[in-house]
């Protein structure tokens, strides 16, 4: 397969949003018929080149046939197939809700500033530097706030302004972490810093550490790790539904890049003893301390958007206990756990946007019964159950998983307790509010009862109902996932594989043993 394909995810986007960036007064039709086909050639690019197996061993776009790490290069490989596959799935739930209730009509330029958030997640998981990493970062930053606002009013506005203020100081974090390790080690391309981190002096071992630091806080900011994460909540539930569901893999990208950037540059394969694993028992102690705080803003939330912004942080939590634990297990759990709570956050915020617009957003307040309240009770229950982790849904085969890597670590008392208390504690709070919200109701007239605001169109339900299908596909087919999952995670964890394919693509790899690393001295793993 040609590796052109890989520039497909990233130009596509931005292509598509110059283009109507320059047609947006020809009205919102060609808007809408533009941006569908664009996304729905993009999801059918990367699920074939996850089918197909094109991840199944690094491959290495260079950009202008510049060879690493002399210029930018992308590298495609499972995991980021994976993040590809996921944002474009989101993209096209989102969109679809978008349209069919006509939230892309309450602002201009919904629908490029959608393509340009496409653009930027797209790069940021197909790129093999730190610096265009932070570059693509920037980008869909830049797009995420154009899209919050979008459609007005103080409280998403006042949101809005907190979000930017955090993420402009996480950027400049970034940039004085990437210019220290540019200064020390005089690369940012990937496989060449876990090279040069290998090779460094003692004497720089402190400035390293300070950079790692520097931007497992970056990645902490955008993933809303604690005690960093008070910006996503108000963000998260006053944005428009649509835009909600997109930002369900916004917090993946934090957590992209802890796995991506450290997992490569601070492991046992290439760094020195002092600066192995350096940030595993941090984020280890964050995630928990997250899915604690999280747990607690599920119980208090009193409206419906609030609580299913609690639940991503909830998720967020979880996930980087699987990415503390560091194991092979844990990994393909977190995995496992990542695509499932991705796509449930999303279809619930479309969920609530539903009984939001036809009852209102306080759980607690009576009002008369809602229109298909048997659709959206049943939905909701079915929501309520993956979230919360447990059977039959893939929250709860996520969960077992972790639970059984989290043996292995020395911790595993407190990351029971957390994981199964916080289960327990959610299961309680989405079981309140569905009982307020669908048998807390009002027969008799109500003086100025809400206007229904819903517009009930089919496609509307599809978006809510496709997140929901795919996971319980994902139970059905829950044996080829976990096993393609396995792979994926050793792929991960196999770093030097990983620099072989990005600095010398050329070379044909050994077929058995250990081989060291031509140039660099590094064991190389087929």
């Amino acid at each position: 397969m040609a590796l052109q394909w890989l520039a497909l995810p990233v130009f596509l986007p931005i292509l598509s949003a110059i283009a109507l960036i320059a047609l947006h007064r020809s009205g919102i039709r060609i808007q809408r018929i533009i941006s569908g086909a664009s996304m729905s050639i993009l999801l059918i690019c990367v699920a074939y080149l996850l089918a197909s197996g094109f991840g199944d061993n690094p491959q290495v776009y260079p950009m202008g046939d510049w060879p690493a790490p002399f210029g930018i290069v992308w590298v495609y490989d499972r995991l980021s197939g994976l993040m590809l596959l996921l944002t474009a799935l989101l993209a096209v739930v989102s969109f679809l809700y978008a349209i069919a209730t006509d939230e892309d009509k309450k602002g201009a330029h919904f629908h490029a500033l959608f393509q340009a958030q496409l653009f930027g997640l797209n790069g940021a998981f197909l790129t093999g530097d730190v610096f265009n990493l932070f570059v693509f970062f920037e980008v869909l930053l830049l797009a995420s706030y154009g899209l919050m606002l979008h459609g007005g009013g103080a409280a998403r506005s006042r949101a809005g302004l907190h979000y930017m203020v955090i993420n402009l100081i996480g950027s400049t974090i970034f940039l004085f972490a990437v210019g220290a390790l540019y200064g020390v080690l005089g690369t940012l391309n990937l496989a060449d810093l876990a090279v040069k981190i290998g090779q460094a002096p003692t004497s720089t071992y402190g400035l390293i550490a300070a950079a790692s630091f520097l931007l497992f806080v970056v990645f902490a900011i955008k993933a809303a790790a604690f005690p960093l994460y008070l910006w996503l909540p108000g963000t998260y539930s006053e944005t428009s539904a649509p835009v909600a569901a997109l930002f369900a893999i916004m917090t993946k990208v934090g957590l992209y890049a802890m796995l991506r950037v450290h997992g490569t540059l601070f492991n046992e394969h290439t760094a020195p003893t002092n600066l192995i694993n350096l940030i595993d028992p941090w984020m280890l102690l964050l995630g928990l301390l997250t899915l604690i705080m999280a747990t607690l803003g599920v119980l208090a939330a009193v409206n419906v958007r609030r609580q299913v912004a609690y639940l991503v942080l909830a998720s967020v939590g979880t996930l980087m206990i699987a990415l503390g634990i560091n194991t092979a297990n844990a990994l393909t759990g977190g995995l496992y756990y990542w695509i499932h709570t991705t796509l449930l956050t999303a279809g619930f915020f479309l969920l609530a946007d539903q009984i939001v617009r036809t009852r209102g957003d306080q759980i607690g307040e009576t009002h008369p019964p809602m229109p298909q309240a048997i659709l959206a009770g049943s939905l909701f229950m079915v929501y309520a159950i993956g979230l919360a982790g447990l059977p039959p849904l893939t929250g709860f085969f996520g969960k077992t998983l972790i639970l059984f890597a989290a043996l292995a670590s020395p911790l595993w008392v407190p990351i029971y307790a957390a994981i199964l208390i916080s289960s327990v504690l959610m299961v309680i709070a989405l079981a309140r509010s569905g009982s307020a919200l669908f048998y807390r109701v009002e027969h008799a007239p109500v003086p100025n009862p809400p206007t229904p605001t819903l517009i009930n169109t089919p496609l509307s339900w599809v978006a809510v109902a496709l997140p929901v299908s795919l996971a319980i596909g994902m139970v059905i087919a829950s044996k080829p996932i976990t096993q393609w999952l396995d792979d994926t995670s050793n792929q991960i964890r196999d770093t030097p594989r990983y620099i072989q394919r990005v600095l010398h693509p050329e070379q044909t790899e050994p077929a058995t043993g250990f081989a060291p690393h031509p140039m660099h001295g590094i064991e190389v793993s087929p």
